[in-house]
C-alpha cells in the first residue's frame, strides 16, 4: 500500500463516507456536495442536522450547504493555497497542532512552519477576501472541535496550483492528527463514476495497476512476465491534456473510450482545431456524442447496465455490477472490442472476459490481491485487501504510513494564471449543475432532466448586472481570450460581486470555450476554476 502522497495522488480518500457522522468537525472545500454528489450531500447534512457535526464551508459561490454550514469562509476563486495556508498559520501560533501526532507520524515539520510564517492573517485576508476574525474562527473550530475531516472535490484540484491545495489540505489535516482515525481524514470526492476504478487499474500514463510506476525495473519485469513479452526500456505516457494539443502534429491517431473533449476540453476552440487535424480519429461510446460526430470510426459500446465489471467508488470500495439486459444492435461491452481490436492486431491470449480481466488485475495488484470474482458477488470491499481472508480497510494509515513518516510539505502562494484586468475584469469559474451530468450526453437524453433545466446561463451577482443593466432572462455575451458563448443571465446572491459561473453541460453555449488551458506543472490538470472574463448584455 503506498503511502499518504500516493493515496491522495490517486485521488483516493482516506476514510468512508458513512464515517462522516462520527465527525466531530468537516471542512468542505472545492465541492458543492449537494449538487454534485447527492447520495453524500445528504449524508453530510444528516450529520449536520441529526448528530451534531459543525460544518465550515469554503466556496466562493453560495452553495446550498450554506445554509448549514456553522461557518462560510466565501474566498477569492483560485486563493485555496493562502486559504488554508492561513488557517494553518493560525493554528501553529495559536499551540493548537497536535505536537506529538507531529513529532511521531510526520517529517519537515520545520520547514513547513517556517513556511507558514509568510500567510499571516492580514495577509491571508488581502489574498481571499475572508475576514481575519472569521479565519481565526474556522481555524479555532476545526483544530479544537474534536475529530476533523476534510472533504474536497474538483474545486481546487482544477487550478495550476491544484496539487499544491491538495497538499495544504493534507498539510491541515496532518498538524492536528486528523489522519487515520474514523472521523477524520482527506477525502477526495471523485467527479465521475468509476474514476477511481480507473486509475486504479492503470489508466494514467505513468503507473500500471495499482499505482506501481513503469519506470521501476521490477515491476516492469513483473508485467512482462506475466504478459510473456520482452521486457523493454517503458517511459511514462501523455496526458489526456498533452495527447488533444498534439492532435495532429505528433499524434496522427487517437482513439477515444467514453469521454467527450467536444465539450470538456479547456480552450475547446483550440481543441477542436486540434482534433480536426488527425489523420484517424476513433471514438468508442454509448452516444453519437459530439466528440464521435467528428470521429472517423465509431465503435458502440454497451452501458453500465448492459454488461458485467465492477465499479470501484470514491472511498475504495470495489462493488460487483450485474447485467441487466443486452446491449441494443451493434453494441458490445468495452473489454469485449478492445480484445478484438487487440487481436487483429496481432496481440495473442488477449483476455476476452470480465472474469479473466479480473483475475490479471488480482495477480498483478497488491491492493486488489484478495478481492475474488466470488466475494465481490456478495459485497463491495474496499482496498487495500491483499489477502482472500482480508476484510478490506475503511480507514488508511490507522497505525503507521507505509512510507513511514508523513511528509508535511512547504507551500507557497501561486495566483492563478489568470487574474482579471482592464479588459477582462471577472473571475469566471464553471462547474455541474445538480440536474445533468458532466458533458450531457445522458442526462440531456433524459426528458425530466432536460424540462428541468434545457439550456445554459450564467450566474451575475446583483451589483455587476446592476452596473451592467443586465436582468436574470437577458440574453449576455460572455468571453475571455479564449472565445466567447451567448446565454442567459442568471442574477442573484450565489456568486459574488465581481465573479460569473457558467455551467459546462451544454454544447449549444460550452464553456469550456472559455476556460484557460494552462496546466497545473505536476498534474497536468488544466485550469477549469478560473479565468478573466467581461460579460455584456446583447440588445433585443
Amino acid at each position: 500500500m503506498a503511502g499518504l502522497a500516493t493515496t491522495l495522488g490517486s485521488g483516493a480518500m482516506t476514510n468512508s463516507m458513512s464515517e462522516v457522522i462520527r465527525s466531530k468537525v468537516v471542512l468542505l472545500i472545492g465541492s458543492n456536495a449537494t449538487w454534485n454528489h447527492p447520495v453524500f450531500g445528504s449524508m453530510l447534512k444528516q450529520a449536520v442536522r441529526r448528530h451534531g457535526t459543525k460544518l465550515i464551508v469554503c466556496d466562493p459561490r453560495r452553495i446550498g450547504l450554506v445554509d448549514s454550514a456553522d461557518i462560510w469562509l466565501q474566498h477569492r476563486n483560485g486563493s485555496d493555497v493562502a486559504l488554508l495556508s492561513g488557517l494553518g498559520h493560525i493554528i501553529l501560533r495559536e499551540g493548537w497542532a497536535d505536537t506529538e501526532y507531529i513529532e511521531k507520524r510526520t517529517e519537515g515539520f520545520e520547514e513547513y512552519r517556517k513556511s507558514m510564517e509568510w500567510f499571516t492573517p492580514e495577509r491571508v485576508e488581502e489574498l481571499t477576501g475572508v475576514s481575519q476574525d472569521l479565519l481565526f474562527e474556522a481555524a479555532r473550530l476545526y483544530a479544537r472541535g474534536g475529530r476533523g475531516a476534510i472533504y474536497y472535490c474538483m474545486g481546487i484540484t482544477q487550478h495550476t496550483h491544484g496539487v499544491d491545495n491538495v497538499k495544504a489540505c493534507a498539510n491541515l489535516a496532518l498538524i492536528t492528527g486528523n489522519i487515520g482515525y474514523e472521523g477524520g481524514g482527506v477525502n477526495p470526492l471523485r467527479g465521475q463514476s468509476n474514476v477511481q476504478g480507473a486509475c486504479d487499474v492503470g489508466c494514467l500514463p505513468n503507473v500500471f495497476t495499482g499505482y506501481q510506476p513503469v519506470t521501476t525495473p521490477e515491476v516492469q519485469k513483473k508485467f512482462s512476465d506475466h504478459w510473456k513479452c520482452p521486457p523493454t526500456e517503458v517511459k511514462p505516457g501523455m496526458t489526456a491534456t498533452a495527447m488533444v494539443p498534439a492532435s495532429g502534429e505528433s499524434i496522427k491517431a487517437l482513439y477515444i473510450m467514453g469521454e467527450n473533449p467536444m465539450v470538456s476540453d479547456p480552450n475547446l476552440n483550440h481543441a477542436e482545431a486540434s482534433l480536426k487535424k488527425l489523420d484517424l480519429l476513433v471514438v468508442q461510446d454509448i452516444f453519437l456524442t459530439e466528440t464521435a460526430r467528428m470521429a472517423d470510426v465509431v465503435l458502440p459500446a454497451a452501458a453500465f447496465a448492459e454488461k458485467y465489471g465492477t465499479v470501484t467508488n470514491t472511498e475504495r470500495r470495489v462493488q460487483f455490477t450485474n447485467k441487466a439486459f443486452d446491449p441494443p444492435g451493434e453494441a458490445r461491452p468495452d473489454h469485449e472490442i478492445i480484445a478484438e481490436v487487440a487481436a487483429r492486431l496481432g496481440a495473442e491470449g488477449f483476455p476476452r472476459t470480465a472474469e479473466a480481466l479480473w483475475k490479471e488485475l488480482t495477480d498483478l495488484t497488491p491492493q486488489y490481491a484478495g478481492m475474488t470474482w466470488e466475494r465481490l458477488r456478495d459485497h463491495g470491499l474496499q482496498w487495500p485487501c491483499p489477502t482472500p481472508d482480508h476484510p478490506g480497510t475503511p480507514v488508511l494509515h490507522k497505525d503507521k504510513f507505509s512510507i513511514g513518516r508523513a511528509k508535511l510539505t512547504p507551500m507557497e502562494y501561486r495566483a492563478p494564471a489568470e487574474e482579471p484586468d482592464e479588459a477582462y475584469p471577472l473571475r469566471l469559474s464553471t462547474g455541474r449543475l445538480l440536474q445533468h451530468y458532466h458533458t450531457g450526453s445522458m442526462t440531456r437524453r433524459a426528458r425530466v432532466l432536460d424540462y428541468l433545466v434545457p439550456g445554459g446561463h450564467v450566474e451575475i451577482a446583483w451589483a455587476d448586472a446592476a452596473r451592467m443593466s443586465i436582468r436574470t432572462g437577458d440574453k449576455v455575451r460572455v468571453t475571455t481570450r479564449r472565445g466567447s458563448i451567448v446565454t442567459t443571465a442568471e442574477v442573484g446572491d450565489r456568486v459574488d460581486e465581481g465573479s460569473l459561473f457558467v455551467p459546462f453541460h451544454f454544447h449549444e453555449a460550452a464553456a469550456n470555450r472559455l476556460t484557460n488551458d494552462a496546466l497545473d506543472p505536476v498534474a497536468k490538470i488544466p485550469e477549469y476554476k478560473v479565468c478573466a472574463a467581461r460579460i455584456e448584455r446583447i440588445a433585443e
